[in-house]
């Protein structure tokens, strides 16, 4: 049985450069063969179709959750009234559902149709984004598109991530992700300067010219921050970015500290024959590597989700842990300091411990995951075992509904 999109009273105003409708349309492209359709008396009764206030901006699971429920119309509190937005029905009755959202009908009249709001719908954790946010859907005007945009770059960040992203890239990053929708620069395209940067830091390091090294690594991992919320507010991401910039982020990091290494003999002859440099590069590149494989085992064989979700403690644990930019920190550092080599040392021992801190959970959430308790993130569990007004959830979460 085919299934179709229709949007219905769609409304000009662009958000981060796509109308309600066009989103609406990426977001679905990943879902499968859908067809849009202007016209729905060119459907077949039994045709399935999904029917989009226009005038509203949908939250992009709010959109897969209706492809894959049928038989549903949602509704939501608009102005003190029950206003429906969305509906996934067959093409027979689509005329009566947009009657319903046009409010000259009402859903008594739609006998076996089940009714649901943003509050019963089940899609507030979002494992790919490491946060719980409720659904939203926002109306559309010129008058707030602004507001809707820092809000939808909100809900595409990341809720537990590294002090550094968490806290200082969101309003740069912002802002260059403006000029990006704006000049129609793609995320695949601010990938590739961030690998170019990449390859640049490290002969940079190499050579031990180690301030413009450490000036290329932070552009690179401030632009690896930009490509991941560009493709998100403007629903471009692609199977080939997705492992471009994964592949990127995992494979780089150790192979830094190897040339910082490297380097020190060219700018630091002599203060650094106390280091067993290949002790050091080997700690490094093996504790990173369990590190990795730590997070591994524990979401494809234990959990499902990521183990910084877990328990709020390994979400504190996230802000800090022996990734690069944590560690770049620690280069920065011994840098200004003006002892490069304290700067590494200092890498390794992060490193290191983190990873067996990393190897420590991963024991404990073995052992759980044998007990009688369901074994889930705590963002699940917010408003149960979780209070809302909890530490944890104000800094990694965003609780309250958007309006």
């Amino acid at each position: 049985m085919a299934l179709y999109t229709y949007i219905h009273d769609e409304s000009p105003t662009p958000i981060w450069g796509l109308t309600s409708g066009q989103r609406i349309e990426r977001v679905l492209k990943s879902y499968g063969e859908i067809s849009v359709v202007t016209d729905l008396n060119a459907l077949e009764n039994n045709d399935s179709v999904l029917l989009f206030h226009g005038g509203y901006l949908f939250d992009d699971r709010i959109v897969q959750y209706l492809a894959a429920t049928p038989g549903l119309i949602l509704q939501i509190d608009f102005k003190g009234e029950k206003t429906a937005v969305a509906a996934h029905i067959s093409a027979g009755i689509a005329h009566q559902v947009l009657m319903v959202m046009e409010k000259t009908s009402n859903t008594a009249s739609l006998p076996g149709v089940r009714i649901e709001s943003l509050d019963t719908l089940p899609i507030s954790f979002q494992e790919n984004l490491r946060k719980s946010v409720p659904p939203f859907i926002l109306r559309v005007s010129e008058e707030n598109a602004e507001n809707l945009e820092r809000r939808l770059y909100n809900w595409a960040y990341k809720g537990i991530t590294d002090l550094v992203t968490k806290w200082v890239w969101p309003v740069p990053a912002r802002w260059v992700v403006r000029q990006c929708v704006r000049f129609g620069i793609r995320p695949n395209q601010v990938t590739s300067v961030g690998f170019i940067l990449v390859i640049l830091a490290g002969i940079l390091f190499y050579k031990g010219q180690y301030g413009w090294g450490l000036l290329a690594g932070w552009v690179m991992t401030f632009l690896d921050t930009v490509d991941g919320k560009l493709a998100r507010v403007t629903v471009t991401s692609s199977r080939f970015g997705h492992y471009f910039d994964h592949i990127i982020d995992i494979v780089h990091p150790p192979f830094w500290y190897l040339l910082w290494g490297l380097g020190l003999p060219a700018t630091y002859s002599g203060s650094a024959e106390w280091l067993s440099l290949a002790a050091l590069i080997w700690a490094i590149f093996i504790g990173y590597t369990v590190g990795r494989l730590t997070e591994l085992l524990f979401r494809r064989v234990l959990a499902g989700f990521e183990i910084f979700c877990w328990r709020p403690i390994d979400s504190y644990f996230r802000l800090i842990t022996g990734r690069r930019n944590p560690n770049l920190l620690f280069l920065t550092a011994g840098f200004l300091l003006g002892n490069a080599p304290l700067g590494l040392v200092a890498v390794t021992f992060w490193t290191v411990l983190t990873s067996l801190f990393l190897m420590f959970r991963l024991g404990m959430a073995t052992y759980a995951r044998t007990g009688k308790e369901p074994f889930q993130s705590w963002l699940t569990d917010i408003g149960g075992k979780v209070a809302t007004d909890a530490l944890a959830v104000r800094i990694f979460t965003k609780q309250k509904h958007l309006s």
